[in-house]
């Protein structure tokens, strides 16, 4: 059956109600009025996405499975929202209140697609299997500045570090020049979990990085209590398998929350023009706008203020490099 079309007046009676559903939803919140009442309306948390349904976390940490009120835009794990109980264990969520942030992809035809909301910290995974990508991380960096979510770099499974792990130090060392967060972990010696565990602290933050880095062992050394699902890694160029169908947020025991996403080899960035993907590498912004032309590509233009920075010294070479290879490869996509 076809969806039902709403005529333009029909559509701005639906946004004046929710929008007014959201305002009373906060009010509520903040004076934290009549909660005790069975039927009203009550704050929650989007903790996963099941198709139509929702899985809301209430304020005393009580899960409880949700539809959605009909017109109501679609939800990502972490939203909050307005709900309110219909059964024991069940409920209808009413309202979404306003996102403090939103991680976003562009999803195969190039739309802007919200993967999760609220974030405070995107938590970038790599691993010494598979082998890291920088060029992927720089990916996962830009995607992060873009959205204003502090990153962080998570070295995964530590224990594998060959002997002469020095391209990988160097890469490592570069990001940290940068001021990026690194936190070198694994989870078979603990080695970097207390780090872990501190840089979470009363953050919800999202794991993001290639299949078969980690992403779920972590988690599961994290949350004891909790039981993932763990792919090993697949004979096919050692790509991991995937591992998480659908994002969940899981409470940290100690404070804070996680996001676990499903595996993502690639992150797009389709939907960023050229000078955001350049802001996006924070060294090369004292430099941006100080070409000697206007629309400076920073290829071969002469007085490129971005190139003398790499001739300098200022720049790293291989992040310029990066930044160039992203650049080109979104000129050929939009071709």
């Amino acid at each position: 059956m076809s969806a039902r079309k709403l005529s333009r007046q029909q559509h701005w009676r639906i946004e004046r109600i929710q929008a007014e559903r959201a305002r009373r939803a906060e009010r509520r919140e903040a004076s934290r009025a009549d909660e005790d009442t069975p039927e009203d309306e009550r704050p929650g948390r989007v903790v996963a996405h099941f198709g139509h349904r929702l899985e809301v976390e209430d304020e005393d940490g009580k899960r409880h499975l949700c539809h959605l009120r009909a017109n109501l835009d679609a939800l990502v794990t972490g939203d909050r929202v307005s709900w309110r109980p219909v059964a024991e264990g069940s409920g209808v969520v009413e309202a979404r209140l306003e996102r403090v942030s939103t991680l976003e992809r562009p999803d195969s035809r190039g739309r802007l697609r919200p993967v999760a909301a609220n974030i405070d910290r995107i938590m970038i995974v790599f691993a010494a299997e598979p082998e890291p990508y920088p060029g992927l991380i720089d990916r996962y960096l830009v995607a992060a500045e873009a959205t204003g979510i502090t990153p962080a770099l998570i070295l995964n499974k530590a224990d594998l570090l060959p002997e002469a792990a020095g391209r990988l130090h160097e890469l490592l060392a570069g990001y940290q020049r940068l001021g990026y967060e690194i936190i070198t972990a694994s989870v078979r010696s603990t080695q970097g979990l207390n780090d872990l565990h501190h840089s979470l602290l009363d953050q919800t933050a999202v794991f993001v990085g290639q299949s078969g880095v980690g992403k779920s062992s972590l988690i599961d050394a994290l949350l004891p209590d909790e039981q993932l699902r763990v792919g090993a890694l697949s004979g096919e160029r050692g790509k991991g398998t995937h591992t998480t169908t659908t994002a969940r947020l899981y409470q940290l025991p100690a404070g804070g929350q996680l996001i676990d996403s499903p595996g993502i080899r690639e992150f797009g960035l389709g939907h960023l023009d050229e000078r955001q993907v350049a802001e996006g590498f924070i060294e090369f912004r004292p430099y941006l706008g100080y070409c000697r032309f206007r629309d400076c590509h920073h290829a071969r233009e002469p007085g490129c203020a971005l190139r003398e920075a790499v001739e300098r010294g200022e720049i790293d070479a291989a992040r310029f490099e990066s930044f160039r290879h992203i650049v080109n490869e979104q000129a050929l996509s939009s071709r």
